[in-house]
């Protein structure tokens, strides 16, 4: 049994309340035994029957829960480095991809690779995100478009959940864009996902979710719908690539087909807004891929007054968003949609769990869930997304172990 005292600031980002809600701690103590928590609360009222752990001191520092990264692209072959340039210059992302760029130049990298190339890619930024003070991850195929690549990256994805310690929710993305070999057969493309590789991912256990683009240069709402239907009576859960480009009716089709999430709704509609809200979809607010696409971002405003529950994530992946720091886009979640810092966090731990389908798991510090949490050189929230520093974070427990920075016992420094 171990407790973790002297914290400044505990943020527990429990459900109840609204997004700004994130029912804070001042003078806190955690205990937690194996993977789960005991007891939250003032150190001052820390049980008799805990007062014995092991002690640690988080020298008045900030504790969060472990955060929860709820949209990355994670698993690609090569980089896009070239398009940051050619976005600056003025060329737009439908124009890069008519031109062969985009998602079907990573697609062409990502077949070269191999699972061993892959998996040791992708650990790195796992470890790089774990230093970040993030504790889960959901990471999407989407990058092969063909059975066998998609499935390499599922199986990638499979073994980085064995060998390493950030809990992984993987997502087939197979209609991430319709391939080059199927552009004058889209039907014939959408067979192969509902018909073959849908089926064999479920059968496999290779994903959680299935995911669509529902955009011009992907996939239409009807299309779209046929898809996820099929993910569904597979038992997958949904979500969406909804309202990124232009007002395309992504919203509404999450809502009607029941997803969890809706994902950039940078051009989503009132009604779209309102149909989300009836249906409890987690709107997911990705602030970086609207920093690198020079895009107006989600009014996430304007969706948390309509009661939408706001996520912010990263869309981690080699072309819009080519930054796995979670942190950075929560302070972006602050200053380009005028969210708080309180509302921020409350999208990167109890909002993004939601939209994962783990809110019973992550997301939150409280007893009976997963010792799942950060040591945030900070005295509070607001001082740590307002103060931007490359890494903030001092210390990243999972499942109850300490797997990044070191927790300081009750006589030592907490080093950083």
């Amino acid at each position: 049994m171990k407790l973790l005292d002297n914290i400044s600031q505990l943020a527990t980002c429990r459900a109840e309340g609204g997004q700004g809600d994130i029912h804070p701690i001042a003078g806190a103590a955690l205990v937690w035994e194996g993977n789960r928590i005991l007891w939250v609360g003032p150190e001052a009222e820390v049980p008799e029957e805990f007062r014995g752990a092991g002690r640690m001191d988080a020298q008045g520092g900030l504790v969060i829960p472990g955060l929860v990264d709820c949209h990355t692209h994670l698993a690609f072959g090569g980089w896009r480095a070239e398009e940051f340039e050619q976005r600056i210059r003025g060329e737009s992302y439908l124009d890069i991809a008519r031109d062969g760029g985009g998602i079907a130049r990573t697609v062409r990298l990502t077949r070269e690779a191999s699972e061993e190339e892959l998996a040791l890619k992708a650990r790195g930024f796992l470890d790089e995100m774990l230093s970040l003070g993030v504790t889960t991850v959901e990471c999407k195929s989407g990058y092969g478009l063909d059975q066998e690549t998609e499935l390499r990256l599922l199986r990638v994805y499979r073994r980085l959940a064995r060998e390493q310690p950030v809990r992984l929710v993987p997502t087939f993305l197979g209609a991430h864009q319709v391939p080059a070999e199927y552009r004058d057969d889209r039907a014939g493309y959408i067979r192969l996902l509902v018909e073959e590789l849908i089926p064999r991912v479920a059968r496999e256990d290779l994903a959680a979710g299935c995911d669509v683009f529902v955009e011009q240069s992907a996939f239409t709402p009807a299309e779209a719908r046929e898809i996820l239907l099929a993910g569904r009576a597979a038992g997958l859960a949904l979500r969406l690539h909804a309202d990124q480009l232009s007002s395309g009716g992504g919203a509404e089709l999450a809502a009607e087909v029941g997803a969890l999430s809706a994902d950039h709704l940078e051009h989503i509609s009132e009604r779209g807004m309102a149909a989300m809200a009836r249906a409890g979809v987690v709107a997911v607010s990705l602030p970086l891929a609207s920093l690198y696409l020079a895009q107006p971002p989600m009014p996430a405003r304007r969706l948390i007054e309509a009661g939408v529950a706001v996520a912010v994530a990263t869309d981690f992946n080699p072309g819009s968003a080519p930054s796995y720091h979670l942190p950075l886009a929560l302070t972006l979640a602050c200053t380009l949609q005028r969210m708080t810092p309180a509302e921020a966090l409350k999208g990167a731990t109890c909002y993004a769990a939601r939209a994962l389908g783990l809110e019973s798991q992550v997301g939150s510090l409280e007893p009976g869930k997963a010792a799942d949490f950060a040591l945030i050189d900070a005295p509070d929230v607001n001082h740590w997304l307002y103060h931007f520093r490359p890494n903030a974070c001092r210390a990243t427990v999972v499942g109850g172990t300490s797997r990044a920075g070191v927790l300081g016992d009750g006589g030592g420094d907490v080093p950083r």
